[in-house]
């Protein structure tokens, strides 16, 4: 995949670039794309494993084990635990965070999609994703697939992000926004 899209830029656009080939060619696309949502997630829970993945004193052989024994455990298929052990292997498990929001931004524009972040005080409902999503749909023009995370510094409302536009309606920022306001007028 040639492009000059800065994505392709960095370690970590390169090595997503090369999994999303490799997926697409061997007509995977779809469960390696459910293997790194699934691993995102476990990414996402543990302290422990964001640890292993990050820590440049662990050698890249127990790296590459450890990793090997969670996606044993998980059901990984082969073709994307080949592909983590060999980061691991090429001591690039810093940059995996990014790999795998790179692969799915990949996937996502194969589907014609467009991906959303959206952090929110509190988990969203299914009827505020389903708004939340038709909202998007209608903003952009084009499917969206939407990552969310928990924030509680947010205290309330939403910041979304799609691609390097930001929508913030937070109440932080707004009590913010109030208070820089106030300041002015004393």
């Amino acid at each position: 995949m040639s492009t000059d899209e800065p994505m392709m830029a960095s370690v970590a656009g390169r090595y997503a670039a090369a999994l999303f080939e490799i997926a697409k060619d061997e007509k995977q696309l779809a469960h390696v794309e459910s293997d790194v949502v699934a691993f995102q997630k476990l990414l996402d829970e543990s302290e422990d494993l964001r640890r292993l993945v990050r820590s440049p004193v662990i050698s890249a052989a127990d790296q590459a084990k450890a990793i090997g024994a969670v996606l044993a455990k998980v059901g990984t298929s082969s073709l994307t635990a080949n592909f983590f052990k060999l980061i691991a292997r090429n001591r690039r498990l810093f940059a995996l965070g990014d790999m795998l929001k790179n692969f799915r931004l990949l996937t996502a524009r194969e589907r014609g999609e467009v991906s959303a972040e959206v952090a929110s005080a509190h988990a969203l409902s299914a009827e505020q994703m389903t708004a939340l999503k038709d909202m998007l749909r209608i903003q952009v023009g084009k499917d969206v697939q939407i990552n969310t995370r928990v924030d509680p510094n947010l205290l309330g409302g939403l910041v979304v992000k799609v691609g390097s536009k930001m929508i913030d309606s937070s109440l932080r920022t707004k009590l913010n926004s109030l208070k820089v306001a106030m300041k002015g007028v004393a």
